[in-house]
């Protein structure tokens, strides 16, 4: 059709043309056009090894697809509403590629890489980017950026949305990792990418959706919201915020629903301070309802445990810490960061992303991709036993043994309660290798011991690894 010439000249001519036109928009299989969500583009990075979906719109009957890596030959039917959906087997890391695609004019997908992808969540501490200015400065961005030139990485980032309705596309693109794409990504990330592309040697795609300031309820499905009483039923306000119930499920994790990643890593938890009570319930419903309706199992989840901060102590922070420790037994094949000595007293937004990063990659490395990282996880207390006037801690994932962070290995955050609920500072120390002793002498018989239960603290306790304790309490009061 791009070919047909149009003479004046020749009347009838001109008519055929015009005749032939007509029947194009008529029976449109012969010049029918097939239309991608953004996430299916040149440059991507499809999971490797799996059986991922490939998905769009035709105005055609059916769809045919050529994969380059195997020259292997799929069809899909185009149902009545213009869709279709189809599934392609991947092999083992590699690229580029092609992925040819043809409903009765052609399409291709180039540049097209097979390695791991991973999903990155979360509010604002997500989304703080590498090259963010002045006020909250990321930890060695200069550096990053710098050196950012990896075409092994490629980054997808989704603007900031919020819909009543799911969204079946979105506003993005697949990028190289370069100096200027690397600025504006995630700081977590991108580094959580970086480590896994330099240990495990393939390529990596990351796919960034993040918003900041947001509630965990902004980011469930509508089933899974109404599955809890307390959410469901709610009419859509006449104003729709970034926090009203599913609005950021539907623009901001519906378009890219389905696309084959290997897991997925989430930074959240400051807007749910208020509601900590249920919050370990209402994340592990969430994460819950994202693998029912991608459809990949169980994938991994690995989340960053919100930081100490100066807040207005109206509510707590060590609440939400708590419920972010408690959330990791309701999920499975999940696993915490913990950040208890990268906080901040002056910003919400901690410059080190490196070490956030770092811990979330290592527990990918260790538990999703078996790789030797020694121990990956922050002493977790185990048993607690009433000894006279002393408590006996004994801890979990201390690797060789639990240690301080100061050369006298006193440990200062440690605070005791008797029956009557009041909390003294406890003399503590680290009396074995997963034991913790505390005392206080205003408290005769002890009931409940609280370690960094705080807003803000520096966390002072650690196992071997270097890796901190989680703020925690033995009592519900």
């Amino acid at each position: 059709m791009n070919n047909m010439k149009i003479s004046v000249t020749r009347p009838v001519n001109y008519m055929k043309t015009i005749a032939l036109l007509w029947v194009g928009m008529l029976f449109g299989s012969a010049y029918a056009n097939i239309k991608l969500p953004a996430i299916l583009s040149d440059g991507m990075v499809l999971q490797q090894r799996a059986t991922v979906p490939l998905w769009g719109t035709s105005d055609g009957q059916s769809v045919n697809v050529t994969t380059s890596w195997n020259g292997k030959k799929y069809r899909a039917n185009v149902n009545d509403d213009g869709t279709w959906r189809l599934l392609v087997k991947t092999p083992e890391a590699g690229g580029p590629y092609e992925i040819h695609l043809d409903d009765g004019s052609e399409t291709v997908l180039r540049d097209v890489l097979i390695g791991e992808v991973w999903l990155a969540s979360g509010q604002s501490n997500m989304g703080m980017r590498v090259g963010n200015g002045p006020r909250d400065t990321t930890l060695h961005a200069a550096k990053l950026i710098a050196e950012a030139g990896n075409p092994l990485i490629r980054l997808f980032r989704l603007p900031v949305k919020q819909a009543v309705h799911p969204l079946d596309d979105c506003d993005a693109t697949w990028t190289q990792s370069d100096s200027a794409s690397v600025s504006s990504f995630s700081a977590v990330a991108y580094q959580f990418a970086l480590n896994l592309q330099q240990e495990l040697d393939v390529p990596v795609g990351i796919v960034q959706s993040a918003y900041g300031g947001t509630k965990v309820q902004a980011w469930m499905d509508s089933t899974t919201l109404n599955s809890f009483p307390e959410l469901a039923g709610q009419a859509v306000p006449e104003k729709v915020t970034k926090n009203t119930p599913t609005v950021l499920f539907n623009a901001m994790i519906y378009p890219v629903l389905g696309y084959g990643i290997k897991g997925a890593i989430w930074y959240q938890g400051e807007g749910n301070r208020a509601t900590a009570d249920r919050y370990a319930d209402w994340f592990a419903g969430m994460v819950r309802g994202w693998r029912q309706r991608w459809g990949q199992g169980d994938f991994p989840f690995y989340y960053a445990q919100i930081a100490p901060y100066k807040y207005d102590g109206t509510h707590q922070s060590a609440y939400l810490r708590e419920a972010q420790l408690d959330a990791a037994e309701e999920i499975p094949h999940a696993g915490m960061a913990v950040t208890m000595d990268v906080g901040s007293e002056s910003t919400i937004h901690p410059p080190d992303k490196t070490t956030v990063a770092n811990r979330l990659s290592n527990l990918a490395l260790a538990e999703t991709y078996k790789k030797r990282r020694g121990e990956v996880f922050g002493p977790a207390l185990k048993r607690m036993k009433v000894d006279g006037k002393a408590v006996r801690l004994h801890f979990d994932h201390v690797a060789e043994g639990l240690t301080a962070s100061t050369s006298t290995q006193a440990l200062a955050h440690f605070e005791v309660a008797g029956a009557d609920q009041v909390f003294y500072p406890a003399e503590a120390r680290i009396t074995g290798q997963d034991e913790v002793v505390v005392s206080c002498q205003e408290v005769a018989k002890p009931v409940s011991v609280r370690y960094a239960f705080k807003d803000w603290v520096v966390g002072d306790l650690y196992n071997s690894a270097g890796l901190p304790a989680s703020s925690f309490r033995t009592d519900e009061w």
